[in-house]
């Protein structure tokens, strides 16, 4: 991950990475992560942290703790290196990390370069630039268990890769406080499926037009 520095909060750190943010927070109080503090910004990680976060908890289960601490010792002293021997059984593939990495990190910010926030568009809610299409919805929409193709059949204005930005912005910017309903984000309900849970009317549903 060579080239320009990046900065991430611990939200962006743990979508990107893929880890949990509880545990990403939990990497930096335990000092695993070397972490800064400037002015208001609070606190940050760099690529260098995103690699020693994934790789701390992705071989958690394998190695010990100091064993994982003595792999980046091996790491920063070397940068550049592909593979590292962990043990006398397990070869680390550190260049894979960094690409799974780089290209997550890449995504991250096509994502904020694709979205944006309107006043009257929306409620101010976060769009896909030239739609009014919400992207936290097109999210939980996704992670409901909603199939590519029927997100995009029933959003024509979407993509495919849009999806997949949906995915890593929303994971890098949660909503803070109670989800807003649809009507305060200026979006009308059409339809209502309806489905019992009881055993009386089992597999009967019905849509019903707001």
């Amino acid at each position: 991950m060579a080239g320009a520095v990046h900065e991430y909060t611990p939200a962006e750190a743990a979508a990107v990475s893929e880890i949990a943010v509880k545990s990403v927070h939990s990497a930096i109080d335990k000092q695993i992560l070397a972490t800064r503090l400037p002015g208001t910004r609070g606190r940050t990680l760099n690529d260098d942290d995103l690699l020693r976060l994934k790789l701390w908890y992705g071989i958690g289960s394998i190695l010990s703790a100091e064993r994982r601490k003595r792999l980046f010792d091996t790491i920063e002293k070397s940068p550049g290196v592909d593979t590292v021997r962990a043990d006398e059984y397990l070869i680390v593939d550190v260049t894979r990390a960094r690409l799974q990495l780089a290209a997550r990190a890449d995504a991250l910010r096509e994502a904020e370069r694709s979205i944006h926030s309107k006043r009257g568009v929306v409620a101010g809610e976060p769009v896909f630039k030239g739609t009014r299409v919400p992207v936290r919805m097109i999210a939980a929409i996704r992670g409901q268990g909603a199939s590519v193709e029927e997100i995009v059949e029933g959003y024509p204005a979407i993509t495919p890769r849009l999806i997949e930005l949906a995915e890593i912005w929303a994971a890098a910017h949660p909503v803070r406080g109670r989800p807003r309903k649809l009507s305060e984000q200026g979006l009308e309900v059409k339809a209502v499926k309806r489905l019992s849970l009881g055993r009386e009317s089992k597999g009967k549903s019905s849509d019903t037009p707001s």
